[in-house]
């Protein structure tokens, strides 16, 4: 071993390092990777090598570039916002920017590349929509995240495209069922979006950032939240209606997420950062979908 490689790392690497895992919210790296994964499967892809690469690419990397991008470029608010500096975001300071973004970008260069070799041509175009809306929610000049309804779309976009490049990348049929339980989970993402940026109305505000929430308020924001999950609910209930097994019980999942962000129905925008605790329920409830969506799924399998 040589004295170079004996050598502990520098405090600027390991603060770094530490920034970026914090940066891509590891939290939420389930909310892209199952996705995908799900969707590949029930396509007809297998426990293959595009199965591994596919989910560890939107599992980290994926996350890392979206989250950190963010953070980098709103960095003016974030330092504003007193839930930034831990499980929902870092408050990145301008030194790292530029090495952020160069670890994030970089992190995806390898599976995005294996990833496109061993893809048919239908699969590169959704995954370059699906990076393309990662880089245009932050970046300057598009800047997607301050055009109202266009940041809930965009959005939404981060978390449906990788269902979609899962069927793509597994040669799957765009059937009407797919297409209407990625449109409830398109509706899932807006409102999501949306509730999720309540909480922010305040400090968005201050830095001069547009969204949402600042355009519609708080109180008429968090009711179409409401809606958007309850218009999910029902897309699954017209799918399920003639199903069998656990799949019926679908819609049902729709109405946890509208009962918790319901229950600021009358907020205003003075008390809008109450929401958060709402935010915080949301976070929780994503990891009892998945598990109730993980039971469906193998329904569909046993029924199939």
């Amino acid at each position: 071993m040589t004295a170079a490689s004996a050598a502990p790392a520098s405090p600027a690497r390991h603060s770094l390092a530490g920034a970026l895992l914090v940066s891509s919210r590891p939290l939420s790296w389930v909310n892209t990777a199952y996705p995908f994964a799900a969707a590949y499967l029930l396509a007809g892809g297998g426990v293959d090598w595009r199965f591994v690469v596919g989910t560890l690419f939107f599992l980290v990397p994926y996350n890392l570039a979206m989250y950190g991008t963010n953070d980098v470029f709103d960095y003016a608010s974030d330092v504003l916002n007193p839930r930034k500096g831990g499980a929902e975001g870092a408050v990145l300071p301008p030194p790292m920017h530029r090495a952020a973004l160069v670890a994030a970008w970089g992190a995806c260069v390898p599976f995005v590349a294996a990833l496109v070799a061993g893809g048919p041509p239908a699969s590169w175009a959704v995954l370059a929509v699906s990076l393309f809306a990662v880089a245009a929610y932050s970046v300057p000049r598009l800047r997607f995240k301050e055009r109202p309804v266009l940041d809930s779309v965009t959005s939404s976009t981060h978390f449906v495209s990788p269902a979609v490049y899962g069927l793509a990348l597994a040669h799957g049929a765009a059937g009407p069922t797919a297409v209407a339980v990625l449109a409830a989970f398109f509706l899932w993402g807006m409102a999501s979006h949306a509730f999720g940026a309540v909480q922010d109305i305040g400090p968005d505000r201050e830095a001069g950032i547009g969204s949402i929430a600042t355009l519609f308020g708080a109180r008429a924001t968090v009711r179409l939240a409401v809606l958007g999950y309850l218009a999910a609910g029902v897309l699954l209930l017209a799918l399920t209606v003639w199903a069998e097994g656990l799949v019926r019980l679908a819609p049902v999942l729709a109405l946890p997420y509208a009962a918790s962000s319901g229950a600021f129905w009358s907020v205003t925008d003075a008390t809008a950062g109450a929401t958060r605790a709402g935010w915080r329920r949301f976070l929780w409830l994503n990891y009892l979908t998945g598990f109730a969506v993980t039971l469906l799924i193998i329904s569909v399998w046993m029924h199939a």
